[in-house]
C-alpha cells in the first residue's frame, strides 16, 4: 500500500487533472475518472476508455469487489491520506481511476438513415458538456462531436457531469462543423427567430443537431446556410433556456421522431 505524500503516483494524477490537465491529458492519452459511478461503467461497460491503473483505498477496494472482478486489473491500493491528495472532491469515495482517452475517428461510425448526432460548437461549461453527453446517452444519441475551442470533455468536471455516461456515447473531439456537415447529413439548429417549431421538424436522412456557444450561440462565419433553424415553443415566461435544457428536450424530441 502506498502511503507517502511524496509518491509519483500522486504527482502522476494531479498533473492529469491540474491546471495544465488539457496539455497532460493530450499528450498522455489519458484521463482521471474518480468515484464509484465512473468506475462501474468503466468496469461494465463494453465499450469507451479502458482502465489503465484503479487507485483504491482499502473501503474502496470493498465497494469495487462487488460489482466486479478484479484480477485482470491493474491495482495499486492507497492510504486515505494519499487518495485525498490525489482527489479533487472534499470526500473522496477511495476510487480512483485512470483511463486511456479513446482513439477513434468519426469516420468509425457507419451511416445507415437512421443515425442521431448532436455538435457542440465552441461551448465552454463542462457542467452542459458533462449533462448533454448524459443525456445523450438517455437518449440513444449515436456520439457527440465537438468544434475546436470547446471545453475538454475529458476534464474532470465533464467526466464527473456525465455520470458515467462517458462510457456509453461516443464522443469525438476538435472536429469542423464543415467535416460534420461533409457527410451529407440533415442538419439543424435551434433559433429564437426561427418560424418552424421542433415539433414541425421532419427527418429524411441520419442527421445532427448543432448547438452554440453558451453566450454568442451559432457562429454565421461557420457556413450555416444549409442548417435549418427550428425553435422550441416555450408558452410560459422565461426567454430561454440553459444549454443543457434545451439540447435535452431536443434529444428527447428525436429518440421519439421516427425517420421519414
Amino acid at each position: 500500500m502506498i502511503e507517502s505524500l511524496n509518491s509519483p503516483h500522486i504527482a502522476r494524477v494531479k498533473a492529469l487533472i491540474g491546471s495544465r490537465g488539457t496539455k497532460e491529458r493530450k499528450s498522455s492519452g489519458h484521463f482521471v475518472a474518480e468515484g464509484l459511478q465512473c468506475a462501474r461503467e468503466a468496469l461494465v461497460a463494453s465499450s469507451g476508455p479502458r482502465i489503465e491503473t484503479l487507485y483504491l483505498t482499502p473501503s474502496g477496494r470493498t465497494k469495487v469487489e462487488q460489482i466486479a472482478d478484479l484480477t485482470s486489473l491493474n491495482i495499486v491500493e492507497v492510504s486515505d491520506e494519499v487518495m485525498k491528495a490525489m482527489s479533487e472532491t472534499i470526500t473522496p469515495q477511495g476510487i480512483l481511476a485512470v483511463c486511456s482517452i479513446p482513439t477513434s475517428s468519426l469516420d468509425s461510425i457507419i451511416l445507415n438513415g437512421t443515425r442521431r448526432f448532436v455538435y457542440l460548437s465552441e461551448i465552454q461549461d463542462p457542467g452542459n458538456a458533462g449533462t448533454i453527453i448524459r443525456s445523450a446517452d438517455a437518449f440513444g444519441i449515436d456520439a457527440v462531436i465537438t468544434s475546436p475551442g470547446s471545453v475538454d470533455l475529458y476534464s474532470p468536471k465533464v467526466v464527473r457531469s456525465t455520470a458515467g455516461s462517458l462510457w456509453h456515447t461516443p464522443v469525438f473531439e476538435n472536429i469542423e462543423l464543415a467535416t460534420v456537415l461533409a457527410l451529407g447529413v440533415q442538419a439543424f439548429t435551434l433559433a429564437a427567430e426561427a418560424s418552424k417549431s421542433l415539433k414541425e421538424l421532419k427527418i429524411t436522412k441520419d442527421c445532427v443537431a448543432i448547438f452554440g456557444n453558451e453566450a454568442r450561440g451559432l457562429s454565421t462565419a461557420q457556413g450555416t446556410s444549409s442548417i435549418e433553424q427550428v425553435k422550441i415553443s416555450m408558452p410560459g415566461n422565461a426567454e430561454s433556456l440553459n444549454l443543457s435544457a434545451a439540447a435535452t428536450i431536443v434529444m428527447y424530441h428525436l429518440a421519439n421522431l421516427p425517420s421519414s
